[in-house]
């Protein structure tokens, strides 16, 4: 039975997204052109421009959805554990498959890099970043972490994409052994960094 035309639309989209990802961590974010998305998504090459107003806003947006994706996984099980030190080890767990080779690691390492030359790209990935802070920031609030709590999010979510990087080029580097430093960092008070945090669990 074929599809209904909005929903074979739906479906390319869907397809030259996907591929304008798969390709970005494959051969780099300046490589990617619009015949090899054609290619790879099995579709005539005028359909990417139907479907995009440009090669860099397909690019933009496949990236970005990809971040999104990646963040929101990370995130969940972040903020649905049940305190903060569990939290942390569930998190750690969570992004071990991400090596900094892996597709999705390359992409972010591709995109944060082309961030610094398109705007709109630079903006579209702060907005992420901003969203993905604040639900940290949310999370550490609600489990009475209220000392700077915005800025242990950003703390807390600039050593986790750090980690992935160094993983690239130490693949031996385990995250689960680095919990007790995170978790000490959410759930120690240090001098000067505001009032104590209330309900400070025993370690």
């Amino acid at each position: 039975m074929a599809l209904p035309s909005a929903e074979r639309g739906r479906v390319t989209r869907e397809r030259l997204l996907d591929a304008a990802a798969a390709l970005i961590a494959e051969v780099g974010w300046g490589s990617v052109t619009t015949r090899l998305v054609a290619e790879r998504a099995g579709v005539q090459a005028g359909l990417v421009h139907y479907h995009f107003s440009s090669l860099p806003a397909l690019r933009t947006e496949a990236a970005v959805r990809v971040a999104r994706r990646v963040l929101d996984e990370a995130l969940m099980v972040l903020t649905t554990a049940p305190d903060v030190p569990s939290g942390i080890d569930r998190l750690l767990a969570a992004l071990q498959p991400y090596t900094g080779t892996d597709p999705a690691s390359l992409l972010m390492v591709e995109a944060l890099l082309a961030s610094t030359r398109e705007e709109r790209l630079r903006g579209e990935l702060a907005a992420v970043l901003a969203d993905a802070r604040a639900a940290v920031a949310g999370w550490l609030s609600q489990h009475g972490r209220l000392a700077q709590a915005d800025a242990t999010a950003v703390v807390l979510t600039a050593a986790l994409d750090g980690l992935v990087l160094h993983r690239a080029v130490d693949p031996s580097l385990d995250l689960a052994s680095l919990g007790g430093p995170l978790r000490r960092l959410l759930t120690e008070a240090k001098p000067g960094m505001g009032e104590p945090f209330p309900g400070k669990e025993e370690q």
